[in-house]
């Protein structure tokens, strides 16, 4: 047992942190990480297997990863320079508030919503402004957002939001940009699952304040792979180019993210099916007894129900289904966030959630 007493030497705003646990529990299926559940279509895959095989291990990875970020920015009608690859969305996040945030900086956000940023801001010494949504609907205050956005540095803002599951009305992106000097991040993970055009991408070229962040790990079903990527004016690129981790992509996250890239049209049919069943399963969840849930556009739906913590413990110690428990957050009581899963599986949860709920 070591006496060091560490907690002396650790910065002061660092104190108290704990790894990182998502309270996982191997089971026969898992709904509780929002990952994409559906198998890759065969030729996905093969694509994917020969660019790993090909590529080499004794050199060291192109540091910005040069090559995914023109297949990106091809993708997205964008330059190279306006492409920012991280380990994950994560590393970007914690970037940007590295390099924008920090004392005396303010980051505001809308909870209840991705908790990383707060956590990623305390980390760079950034102060934190919370605008809680409307307790029944989730939706944003928008006067008082602006208001906010006004005294504050960066605003960051989930579409869909996780865990609610709703669009940032685009309406009140124009009016963060217009009536403030904040740089605005529209965090969309999620995107791929929401209706066509939802993106703000388009937007990058005339607002340079404006930052979309965008994954590999959900729609892709790459969340092992550890790839997300900034769309993004290019002096503000360039900011993040200057101090990332040298090499924080490996080469073969590179070469897998340029296959999965280039492959991208072959898995629209997977996205359609999980939205497909995303609306079947809600339309099976609002029919169970006690049961609410709100509108998705994500591959997860947001659901409360009496006892969702005894009812969670159940699924998974019964049922072997594993879902999310946020009924012990501040404006979640009683909420579960449920992963859209498979046909089958999405079946077994509700069987197993009506045997419960009886």
């Amino acid at each position: 047992m070591s006496n060091l007493n560490v907690e002396a030497l650790v910065r002061p705003e660092l104190a108290g942190f704990e790894p990182y646990d998502p309270a996982f529990t191997p089971c026969d299926i898992n709904l509780s990480a929002n990952e994409n559940t559906h198998e890759l279509p065969p030729s996905v895959r093969a694509a994917l297997d020969e660019a790993l095989l090909r590529t080499p291990l004794n050199r060291y990875p192109d540091p910005l990863a040069n090559e995914l970020r023109d297949e990106l920015a091809a993708w997205h009608g964008v330059e190279r320079g306006n492409i920012m690859v991280g380990n994950g969305g994560d590393e970007v996040l914690f970037n940007l508030l590295f390099s924008f945030g920090g004392s005396g900086r303010t980051l505001v956000v809308t909870p209840p919503c991705f908790e990383e940023y707060k956590n990623f801001a305390k980390m760079c010494s950034t102060d934190v402004v919370e605008v809680w949504r409307d307790a029944k609907d989730f939706s944003i205050n928008a006067d008082a957002l602006v208001a906010a956005a006004a005294q504050a540095h960066i605003v960051m803002l989930t579409s869909p939001n996780n865990p609610t599951g709703d669009l940032v009305d685009p309406a009140l992106v124009r009016r963060l940009l217009a009536e403030t000097n904040a740089l605005v991040l529209v965090d969309e993970a999620y995107i791929e699952f929401a209706d066509a055009g939802a993106s703000l991408i388009p937007w990058i070229a005339e607002q340079p304040r404006l930052m979309v962040l965008r994954t590999l790990s959900k729609a892709f079903a790459l969340a092992g792979l550890r790839c997300g990527y900034l769309v993004a004016d290019p002096a503000i690129v360039d900011v993040l180019a200057a101090i990332r981790q040298i090499y924080s992509e490996d080469v073969l996250a590179q070469a897998a993210a340029v296959a999965a890239v280039r492959a991208r049209e072959e898995l629209v049919p997977v996205v359609a099916d999980i939205v497909a069943e995303r609306e079947v399963l809600a339309s099976a969840l609002r029919e169970l007894q006690g049961v609410k849930l709100w509108p998705s556009s994500a591959n997860f739906l947001l659901v409360r129900m009496p006892h969702a913590a005894q009812v969670r413990a159940r699924l998974r110690d019964e049922h072997s289904v594993l879902v999310r428990d946020f009924s012990y957050a501040k404006g979640l009581s009683d909420c579960l966030r449920i992963t859209v899963g498979t046909h089958e599986e999405n079946q077994r949860l509700l069987s197993a959630l009506g045997a419960i709920l009886e």
